[in-house]
């Protein structure tokens, strides 16, 4: 990979990051998650921001409206084997965004 395009990989990741913290740290201003400090890369959806089932289908709809983009393939993030996932980090969902968002395909 030549300098430039790590560069614009780097950018996006950031972006992509960027975006995902404003969309978390929305969704949680008004709960009482017992979460100290800062969200980032290694935060837990579910042991440290205390997130349901019907936050991750609001989470979806948000990272969807935020990245301009429906019908990305979240199954393939929030299931494993045949079996719901029991936690997401924050790096995961932004591996997940990176590989789809670059892919430019929706289901």
């Amino acid at each position: 990979m030549d300098e430039q395009a790590a560069s614009t990989d780097n950018n996006d990741s950031g972006r992509i990051l960027d975006g995902l913290l404003e969309i978390l740290e929305d969704m949680i201003k008004d709960w009482d998650t017992g979460f100290s400090g800062r969200i980032g890369p290694a935060t837990s959806l579910m042991n440290n921001l205390t997130f349901e089932s019907i936050d991750i289908v609001m989470l979806i709809v948000a990272i969807e409206e935020r990245f301009g983009r429906k019908g990305l393939p979240f199954e393939q993030l929030l299931m494993l084997d045949g079996h719901y996932v029991d936690d997401l980090k924050v790096s995961q969902i932004v591996q997940f965004l990176e590989r789809e968002l670059r892919s430019g395909t929706t289901a």
